[in-house]
Parts: structure tokens; sequence; C-alpha cells
């Protein structure tokens, strides 16, 4: 049965905008596909952009749903699914940005330990989220659950600030920014995780992590000139 209930500014205001962003991953996916021109760099980048918008249209698609139509158990459901599968997405994000790092600074190397930690937290987090402990098709979640995967996504998260900070603004290219921009979108993507089920407006926090993400798509777009 359908949850009836009163559309409201804010969530038709959050629904425009998940939309709005969805649409940009796919116009950039198309922009750093068709402007390539053979450069891996930019097959990377199209990846990444379309991993980042595929995976999270999951989980926003039927929160626009809830949002403008009611809560009903089928979406409930779907928005529970979605959530791991962006999880998972988010995940394989990191990994493919370290490629992306690597690709961009040639010259430069990742340091053995750095790699290693990419890769291992990444996996464990993949790993942590298929476990049906963390109960996603259910709307209360499972906190402590929450706090097992995200701790391992959280150093990932850490290694590619570091990585970042290295390359500082070799070739002039901007990417310090990678740094501050991960930073954001993790100090409003973990308060949500932690505290959104019982203080749901925390749950706001998720369109300035969002912001984060556009914006590192954008300093990728920059680079087409550039590289």
């Amino acid at each position: 049965m359908k949850e009836k209930k009163k559309r409201r500014m804010p969530e038709i205001g959050e629904s425009v905008f998940d939309i709005g962003y969805l649409l940009f991953d796919l116009i950039a996916a198309i922009l750093f596909f068709t402007k390539a021109d053979g450069r891996q760099l930019f097959y990377l980048y199209g990846t990444l952009t379309l991993l980042l918008g595929g995976g999270d249209a999951f989980h926003l698609i039927p929160r626009v749903d809830r949002a403008l139509r009611g809560s009903t158990p089928s979406t409930e459901k779907r928005l529970g699914f979605g959530l791991a599968v962006s999880s998972v997405t988010m995940t394989v994000f990191y990994i493919l940005l370290m490629y992306i790092w690597m690709a961009t600074f040639p010259g430069l190397t990742v340091p053995p330990v750095l790699f290693v930690l990419v890769w291992g937290t990444a996996l464990l987090r993949i790993i942590l989220c298929l476990f049906p402990q963390n109960n996603w098709l259910h709307r209360e979640g499972n906190p402590r659950w929450s706090f097992y995967r995200n701790a391992p996504f959280a150093v990932t998260g850490i290694c590619l600030i570091i990585l970042n900070l290295i390359s500082g603004n070799t070739g002039n290219y901007g990417l310090w920014k990678m740094a501050p921009a991960i930073i954001g979108s993790f100090a409003c993507y973990l308060p949500v995780t932690v505290w959104a089920k019982k203080k749901p407006m925390i749950g706001m926090l998720m369109i300035p992590k969002t912001c984060m993400y556009i914006w590192m798509i954008a300093m990728g777009l920059g680079l087409l000139g550039k590289i």
C-alpha cells in the first residue's frame, strides 16, 4: 500500500537536483568518449563517469519516485538495492581514480603502500557490502555493518587524497583540487552513514557530497583541452 504524503518543496528540489546530476554525468561521459581521440586518460574518465552516474541512478531514481509519488514497499526495496549497488560502484570509482592519476602523471609513481591499500581496502569494502547482514532491503539497515563497510572506504579515500597531494599542481593541471573535493565528499558522506537513520535531515548532506563528485568530473572535462 502506498504511503500518501504531501509533496514538499525540499523533496521536489532534491529530485530536480538528482535528475540534473544524472544528466550531467551522461553528457560528461559522452564528451569524454567522443573527444578522447585515442587518449587512454579520457576513456578512463568516460568509464569513471558512466560508472558513477549508472551506479547512483539505482538509488536516485527510486528516491525521486518516493519524493514525487510517495513510498511503497517496492520503492523502499528498490532504494535499498540501489544503495547496495552504488556502494560498490562508488568504491570502484576510487580505484579508477587512482588509474586516472597514473595516466595523468606518467612521470610519477604511486607509492607501493598506497597502491596496495587502495586495492586492499576497496576489495574489502566490496566484500563487506555483499553480506546479508547489511539489511540493504530494509529501511532501518544495519548501523554496525554500515561502520564495518565504511571504515575501509575511508582509508581508500585517504589514499587518493595523499596521491593528489603528492602530484600537487604538476603540469599546471590544477588537479591538486581533487584532494579538497575528496575530503569534502567524505565529510558529507560519513555523517549520513552514521546519523541519517535517526536524523533524516542529515541526509541532505548528500547534495553537497554529490556536488563534490560533479566537481571531480568537471576537473576531468577541463583537461580535454590541456592534454
